[in-house]
């Protein structure tokens, strides 16, 4: 440490040359996969404003973090796990949040009271389905069905195989429609 601190005494321009290159290529990622973080983050979200605070809150994991990155290549397929996690967290905060205020507005568009009902009900059955797969099973599903993302694509953006890829989003599926039988059979119960 002594050493590098004797070195930048002696060579001040080095060390700003090297933060400045950082920065710059920092920001060069930064705007080749901002719009996949906003659309990473709006897939779990669905609201605009949120996935877009979501989205700068990682590039601003991602700034502080960004000099330990192992494998800049892979800075892509870091940023959505980093979205994702924090938009998932997010989306759990604002679930507990509305469960303790126990708010209903009455936003129908014309649908009756029953079918409001029903949405409602299908929608946080298909969200309990998806939450109660493992984080691995749960990201690949979320930008397939969500994002529309191909098999290719995902396996790019996440940094591993096709075939896991392929292999993950059957295991969701599976375990999808196992969740959802089993809760519509719960339902039916009551």
């Amino acid at each position: 440490m002594r050493r590098m601190n004797e070195a930048a005494g002696h060579y001040p321009g080095i060390l700003v040359n090297l933060e400045g290159t950082l920065e710059r290529e920092f920001e060069q990622r930064v705007r080749d996969c901002s719009d996949l973080a906003v659309r990473v983050a709006f897939s779990v979200l669905r609201q605009r404003e949120d996935a877009e605070e979501v989205a700068q809150e990682a590039f601003a994991r991602a700034y502080r973090r960004f000099r330990d990155l192992r494998e800049p290549s892979q800075f892509r397929a870091w940023m959505v796990r980093v979205t994702w996690r924090l938009a998932i967290d997010r989306w759990r905060a604002d679930r507990r949040r509305q469960a303790r205020e126990q708010t209903t507005a009455d936003s129908s568009g014309g649908a009756s009271p029953e079918e409001l009902a029903m949405r409602a009900d299908r929608s946080a059955r298909l969200w309990k389905a998806i939450d109660e797969l493992p984080e691995k099973l749960r990201i690949v599903i979320v930008l397939s069905a969500a994002q529309g993302h191909d098999v290719k694509e995902i396996a790019t953006l996440l940094a591993i195989p096709e075939g896991t890829v392929k292999s993950r989003l059957f295991l969701a599926r599976k375990g999808l429609a196992e969740s959802l039988r089993c809760l519509a059979n719960d339902t039916a119960k009551r």
